[in-house]
């Protein structure tokens, strides 16, 4: 269980469709204000060959949180210290799964002995990030399908001290 009573389990093989939709709905609904159409069309096109998903989502550590019995989110950290995919069906953006799906792959990437973490957030989670105490460190154009979709190259530090504040008192949020 997580801080937010979510129970966290491993990615299964027989997941990959039921992922392939929720990451399909969750590009679709929840970037619509950042990314156009086609843009989003080309993102969701990532996911069309689902052994090649599949193979994604095995190659790395994969977690899930169920609700009712179906995938309500998943995460996945690669080599120990990259976020590399955190998507929330739309249905349950905002109740916290999303929080409590980047709180077990930060935790488990300093437990691995990573010193940070790094995700190359969208438009659309760029805030998330941030409010985790995330630093923004590079903007990026990245090319999908012949779309060019924008994101951020965002670094956390994982240790138990505070973020440092600048000295004009800024921490860096939006």
């Amino acid at each position: 269980m997580t801080r937010t009573g979510y129970p966290l389990r491993p990615f299964l093989p027989a997941d990959t469709l039921a992922l392939r939709e929720l990451f399909a709905a969750s590009v679709e609904e929840l970037t619509q204000e950042d990314y156009d159409e086609d843009q989003r069309a080309a993102w969701v096109a990532f996911a069309e060959d689902a052994e090649a998903f599949r193979e994604r989502l095995e190659e790395t550590t994969t977690i899930v949180i169920d609700v009712d019995r179906e995938p309500a989110g998943f995460a996945s950290l690669k080599d120990d210290s990259v976020l590399d995919m955190l998507y929330v069906h739309p249905y349950h953006a905002g109740s916290g799964i999303g929080s409590a799906l980047c709180d077990a792959l930060e935790t488990l990437a300093k437990a691995r002995g990573a010193a940070a973490i790094t995700v190359e957030a969208s438009e659309t989670a760029v805030e998330f990030f941030e409010a985790r105490d995330y630093t923004a460190t590079q903007r990026n154009s990245v090319e999908r399908f012949g779309e060019w979709l924008a994101t951020t190259t965002m670094k956390k530090t994982l240790n138990d001290e505070p973020a440092e504040r600048s000295e004009d008192g800024d921490d860096g949020e939006a």
